[in-house]
């Protein structure tokens, strides 16, 4: 089973939807002890970072997606979700983050269009069974005004082009992030959830 982490923030229905929509078995819950028994945990999110740290706390969530982490178990963390794995955000000032993975969030600029919201291109950078069967060039759907800037570049999977090399898809041992939405990635999105939920779902528990 994937569990979904609800913390009130994110568009959770539709990441329910899409696993449903690939025949896997899913659960969104706030409920530690369901999150803990999970084959493989999602933490969904749009908005503030700050915010969204705050909602966790609220709901004594930190400890148990750490400790599930520490545990070596799969965890995807999407858009917001994806930069909240990292230590810190300077979105609206500094705010800490779960620091699963090292590296900090920082926003875009230049002289394009912020946010960056459409259709890119992924273009991969290593093989791994979450991204089997997918290709570069295939696009997916961002929707983002920060980035995250990862101190070890080896932990990027896939990145993509706008205006500079962004971070797509990064994994370091069993902790994923994806900054595009793949819930609203077409065929490309829902083979990497397909992919994350069969992952999940042969590694041995113990």
């Amino acid at each position: 089973m994937i569990a979904i982490v609800d913390y009130g923030v994110g568009n959770l229905r539709s990441v329910e939807n899409a696993f449903t929509h690939i025949g896997e078995s899913v659960c969104t819950t706030s409920d530690p002890e369901i999150l803990l028994q999970a084959d493989g945990v999602v933490l969904p999110g749009v908005g503030a970072f700050g915010d969204a740290m705050q909602q966790l706390k609220i709901r004594n969530l930190i400890h148990p997606i750490k400790q599930y982490a520490k545990d070596g178990r799969p965890l995807l963390g999407i858009c917001l979700g994806m930069q909240m794995l990292f230590e810190m955000s300077e979105e609206h000032g500094e705010h800490v983050g779960l620091g699963l993975l090292s590296g900090h969030v920082t926003k875009m600029q230049g002289h394009y269009k912020i946010p960056h919201v459409g259709w890119n291109q992924l273009q991969m950078k290593q093989e791994h069974a979450v991204g089997k069967g997918v290709s570069t060039g295939d696009y997916v759907y961002f929707v983002h005004s920060y980035y995250v800037v990862p101190s070890n570049p080896q932990v990027v999977l896939a990145s993509t082009d706008y205006h500079q090399a962004i971070p797509a898809i990064v994994v370091q041992n069993r902790i994923f992030g994806m900054q595009f939405h793949p819930e609203r990635s077409s065929t490309t999105g829902l083979q990497l959830l397909k992919n994350f939920a069969q992952y999940s779902a042969t590694l041995d528990r113990r």
